[in-house]
């Protein structure tokens, strides 16, 4: 059995995810908080606006933002929007 490193939590967990099953739910909220505040967002935001807007600390903010099919959820309710945050 493999394990795994939570980049959460940091706990030791088996599952083919990078998060335990305990912050799964975290995650999935501040994913959704962070997609409703950027599809609102008029101007580019950086990082710090991001964490500063939402709570959400900036190392979770980067591994979202990383996440190409989260950004692709993104993209459809927003198509100007710009990543080079």
């Amino acid at each position: 059995m493999n394990f795994k490193k939570c980049l959460r939590c940091g706990c030791f967990f088996s599952s083919a995810d990078d998060i335990c099953p305990n912050c799964t739910p975290k995650d999935n909220f501040e994913m959704s908080k962070l997609k409703s505040f950027l599809v609102q967002q008029t101007e580019e935001p950086t990082i710090a606006d991001i964490s500063k807007g939402t709570g959400i600390e900036e190392t979770n903010i980067n591994r979202f933002m990383s996440n190409k099919n989260f950004l692709k959820e993104v993209k459809k309710e927003k198509s100007n929007i710009n990543f080079n945050l």
